[in-house]
């Protein structure tokens, strides 16, 4: 598996892609079992969380030029020495048979750094936030602005812990098969959050493919809660996939639903069908929607949705600030003018919407950002622009302070 880390972590340098796609590509063509795909994972994503930190002590303890490979290595081996419980001699040993050039090299360092760990964690601890905590100076700088300098420690520290998982078990399914699951259900409930609970090891693949669960953090509820659909209302979950939220919409209205789920055509639309089929949500009319796309979506022609919608869940494209534990390579994908970006996207795609918002109906903007210049910013804009529209509650998950991902959903009522 640490060979196949090592190619990892050179393909995520390579190019643009995510090493979430580059991990299931690889334990797809490798048939990776579900103990040796969670150990790749566990080396990979690891690395990804703790970039700068490795890199920090790797600049501190070397002597002349280090290839990018040996980099890799390095990084493999100082990450299971000093971030995992992985026996000492059993990461050095390992790690030192992945270098092809310099063996003597790496096997000092690699044995200096488990000698020393004491001192070399607290120069690593003593080292400012952004390089200890391996996070970009300005997102540092934005949560200790909006926060504090303790709440923005505590963010990143969040971020550097391997996520745990979540599932819900789905009121949609057969009760045979959420029978299979209520006995895991009631022995690791998820408090504060009902209908959760924790999975510990690999995911029963028959729990999935009967659609008994779905795996999502009990954040992700925050937007169907707060617009809470009723039966008999038409409701539009205009960007859709993967359709965690849409499954909750659908088995909060019912049969014979009219809720429509949208999503640009391509990989996130097939996901979408994928899962609402899996998932028994068969009742849900799917469009491949572009909302940026110049003029209206052919499917609003059907009478169905004649007066428009009486409620509307805009869950934009965001930052994804508030999912970087999961998200491991985000903190390096984005830099900050992506949030003015973002900022503008969302404002139009939900200026696009307004017009499906019948008088009185509702509108849920959601984010999976803990930045306000996507959240509060957009609404107070939104608002600004569109004298009709009133913000009527919001709400924020900050995973520091309230121990989930982090999310945030404003409900706008149309008045006029």
């Amino acid at each position: 598996m640490r060979r196949l880390a090592l190619e990892a972590l050179g393909e995520w340098e390579d190019g643009s892609r995510h090493a979430a796609d580059i991990l299931e590509d690889i334990s797809r063509a490798r048939r990776l079992g579900p103990l040796d795909h969670a150990f790749l994972q566990q080396l990979l994503y690891g690395v990804l969380r703790h970039l700068t930190r490795l890199d920090g002590l790797i600049d501190e303890l070397r002597s002349g030029r280090v290839t990018r490979e040996t980099r890799n290595v390095l990084r493999l081996g100082f990450f299971q020495i000093f971030h995992s419980h992985i026996p000492a001699y059993a990461a050095v040993g390992e790690t030192v048979a992945l270098a092809r050039n310099g063996r003597g090299f790496v096997n000092a360092l690699l044995r200096r750094a488990d000698r020393e760990r004491g001192a070399l964690e607290a120069m690593m601890d003593a080292w400012p936030v952004s390089i200890a905590q391996s996070h970009p100076q300005f997102l540092v700088d934005r949560w200790t602005s909006a926060w504090g300098e303790e709440a923005a420690l505590a963010q990143c520290r969040w971020d550097n812990e391997p996520a745990p998982v979540y599932a819900r078990i789905n009121p949609l399914a057969p009760e045979a098969a959420r029978a299979q699951v209520l006995a895991a259900y009631e022995s690791h409930k998820v408090p504060g959050a009902p209908g959760f609970f924790q999975i510990e090891g690999p995911i029963p693949h028959e729990w999935l493919d009967s659609g008994a669960i779905y795996i999502q953090d009990p954040s992700t509820t925050l937007a169907c809660r707060m617009l809470d659909a009723q039966p008999g209302e038409r409701v539009l979950d205009a960007c859709a996939a993967p359709g965690g939220k849409t499954s909750l919409l659908a088995a909060s209205l019912g049969t014979g639903t009219t809720l429509v789920a949208c999503d640009r055509p391509g990989g996130r639309l097939r996901r979408l069908r994928q899962n609402l089929e899996r998932l028994h949500a068969g009742d849900v009319h799917i469009a491949e929607t572009d909302w940026l796309a110049p003029g209206p979506p052919a499917w609003l022609g059907d009478l169905r949705w004649g007066g428009g919608f009486h409620a509307i869940l805009a869950d934009v494209p965001c930052s994804n600030t508030g999912v970087m534990r999961r998200r491991v390579d985000v903190r390096w994908r984005i830099d900050e003018r992506e949030f003015t970006r973002l900022h503008h996207l969302q404002i139009d795609l939900v200026e696009r919407l307004l017009p499906l918002l019948r008088h009185g109906g509702r509108l849920i903007y959601s984010t999976c950002s803990i930045d306000a210049e996507e959240n509060e910013a957009v609404v107070a804009e939104l608002c600004r622009r569109h004298p009709g529209l009133r913000l009527d509650h919001s709400e924020a998950e900050l995973p520091w302070r309230d121990g989930f991902d982090g999310a945030y959903a404003a409900r706008l009522i149309r008045d006029a």
